[in-house]
């Protein structure tokens, strides 16, 4: 089977935006995400003013719900991945697109286009909102050090949500999906904390959490924010590289 032109894939890319932007299952997500993390900004800024979470900066406390938000982004992945096999609509795609690898590959890039404005926006929107109620108490960060962590937030979430699309065409199903990947984030990976730094922080999650959180007098970070991207981004383009794989071998 010939490889489509450049043209063929802007078109597939185009046709793979639209699939997501007109899933209405994506936009409720996002802004689900985007309630609950200005609820939790709430909770943990109120914290924060009554003193009973010490001195902090800013970008800290505006963070603090980024291990709650990535629940957000890890459904947004495998919405974008699962929905398509919702009364076979991936059969219908498949006759259309011939080009499996092509197919998956453009999906992820059309995820990723919608997800990084949508993870900039709802990061940034609670460290606007605890900046609003604490530029007068909270230790303030400089504006170039605040765009790096938004930055580095964004790249995380991005990068979750990206994996969670891989594993979602891995399962084909949205709740085997959904259940390893909560059951990794919220059970599995707080039970790791007293694994070696060596082993524990080379884990997906904990690399991504050095992309945007800055150590503190308390914590240090095992690694840098670029060597934490890095790990990141490496266990998102094997997975998605696995998925890519098994994808072209098996059935739809």
């Amino acid at each position: 089977m010939s490889f489509p032109s450049s043209k063929k894939i802007t078109r597939i890319l185009g046709a793979e935006l639209d699939k997501l932007v007109t899933l209405p299952s994506i936009w409720i997500t996002l802004t689900g995400t985007f309630i609950l993390n200005l609820l939790l900004a709430a909770s943990f800024t109120s914290v924060g003013l009554q003193g009973t979470a010490g001195t902090q900066s800013i970008m800290s406390i505006g963070l603090a719900s980024m291990r709650y938000l990535q629940a957000g982004f890890i459904i947004l992945g495998i919405l974008a991945t699962c929905s398509e096999y919702t009364g076979g609509q991936i059969r219908t795609t498949l006759t259309t697109i011939p080009w499996r690898g092509v197919q998956l590959s453009t999906k992820h890039l059309a995820l990723a286009i919608i997800t990084i404005p949508a993870a900039f926006i709802i990061a940034a929107s609670g460290v606007l909102y605890t900046f609003t109620m604490m530029r007068d108490t909270a230790v303030v960060i400089e504006i170039d050090t605040m765009i790096k962590t938004l930055l580095g937030a964004t790249g995380y979430l991005t990068c979750t949500t990206l994996l969670s699309a891989a594993i979602g065409a891995l399962f084909r199903r949205t709740t085997p999906a959904l259940v390893v990947l909560l059951g990794y984030y919220f059970v599995v990976s707080p039970l790791t904390r007293d694994f070696p730094p060596s082993i524990r922080e080379y884990l997906p999650d904990k690399a991504g959490y050095d992309m945007y959180m800055s150590p503190s007098s308390v914590t240090l970070n095992f690694l840098t924010p670029m060597q934490g991207a890095g790990i990141s981004m490496l266990w998102t383009l094997i997975l998605i590289t696995v998925a890519i794989v098994l994808f072209r071998k098996r059935d739809a």
